[in-house]
């Protein structure tokens, strides 16, 4: 965990039981993961106290919101792509001085932010995007200048919902009717900032009056699984049951599972595909059982300067989130005796060979090869 210099400093919070507070979230109406609020504050809904706790946390300054992605208040890669576009409305907001200045301090945001999560790319294209803003803002007095940071970062949250919205419609069709999905961490509204990718395809499937249900993984050491796929797809009353992350291979064994659909932090050249701990091991078990493994990501996660899943930095977590289990009071228990190391890699490489299909929504790629991939890239 981040140190105690570093650490977000929450301003009043909701809590379960109230309205969301931004009046017109662009992520939906009954919950978001990031909103810009009125007078360019960002509120976030603190996922890790889910499925327990309801509560948002309003930021106002760009240092609180690297440590907020940091600390995965806000987690999943276009959601903290989202957030970073947002954090550096707040640096446009707190730089008053001439344009000279203006620059400086996004520069100097955009450095802060840049390194929170290294392995979601979304992260670095969200900010070069705005960085692209910034050199056509400097000209402008202050208000003008900051407003047209906060429009270009409200039009990047919307495309990213529109951009899932199409990755559902164009992945339902691989879903059967009476389908159990299996899926792994969280890939819905709470990680992109609305609708989902994985679970987008999920939601899709379900609209369009296709009975499925999902075994949603528990995902650990976070648990993004049981305390957020399940909470979210049970306010959308879609059937869902949770499992331990080493039972996938039974159920698939069982002939209990249709179809596997995850999302991704990074997309190699390629094909290869980043995503949470414990991918790779579910497409392998996917393979073995002859199951359909689909890859859901927006385009902004297509990383095409990258050659393949060995260049892809795989961020190396905080060894506590392994040897700790937090509790809900705020405390935790220790379940890793003294002295012993633990190594907790956030994420995995799943080889394209083992991937049906990536669904984007600029089309799916199947087979999923560079060659393939590159025929999306002039989109």
């Amino acid at each position: 965990m981040s140190d105690s210099k570093n650490r977000y400093v929450p301003v009043p919070t909701l809590r379960t039981g109230q309205s969301h507070p931004h009046p017109e979230p662009i992520g939906g109406g009954q919950y978001s993961a990031v909103e810009l609020m009125p007078g360019y504050r960002i509120v976030i809904l603190d996922q890790r106290k889910l499925p327990t706790v309801e509560r948002y946390e309003f930021f106002a300054r760009v240092e609180e919101v690297a440590s907020a992605i940091r600390d995965m208040l806000v987690r999943g890669a276009p959601a903290i792509g989202v957030a970073a576009a947002y954090g550096m409305v707040t640096a446009a907001a707190a730089e008053k001085g001439d344009g000279a200045a203006f620059v400086a301090a996004m520069k100097a945001a955009d450095t802060l932010l840049r390194a929170a999560r290294p392995t979601a790319v979304n992260l670095a294209w969200a900010l070069d995007r705005m960085k692209r803003v910034t050199e056509e803002a400097r000209s402008l007095e202050f208000v003008a200048r900051t407003e047209r940071i906060a429009a270009e970062a409200r039009a990047l949250h919307k495309a990213e919902i529109a951009a899932c919205r199409a990755i559902g419609a164009l992945g339902a069709p691989f879903v059967p009717e009476g389908a159990t999905i299996l899926t792994h961490c969280n890939a819905g509204a709470l990680a992109t900032g609305g609708y989902g990718t994985a679970l987008g395809i999920v939601r899709a499937a379900h609209e369009a009056g296709k009975k499925v249900r999902v075994l949603a993984c528990e995902t650990r050491p976070y648990l993004q699984g049981a305390r957020l796929t399940a909470w979210e797809l049970s306010k959308d009353q879609i059937p869902v049951e949770v499992i331990t992350d080493s039972m996938a291979a039974h159920f698939m064994s069982k002939k209990g599972v249709d179809l596997v659909v995850v999302g991704a932090d990074r997309i190699a050249r390629n094909g290869d595909a980043a995503n949470k701990i414990g991918t790779y091991g579910l497409a392998c078990i996917a393979a073995a059982h002859e199951v359909p493994f689909y890859v859901a990501a927006p385009w902004s996660t297509v990383d095409l300067g990258c050659p393949n899943g060995d260049a892809i930095p795989i961020e190396e977590r905080d060894e506590r989130e392994l040897s700790h289990f937090a509790l809900p009071d705020g405390g935790s228990v220790q379940i890793v005796p003294d002295g012993v190391r633990v190594r907790n890699p956030a994420f995995d490489v799943t080889p394209h060979a083992l991937i049906t299909a990536i669904v984007t929504e600029r089309g799916v790629v199947q087979p999923v090869s560079e060659g393939e991939l590159a025929k999306l890239s002039t989109q």
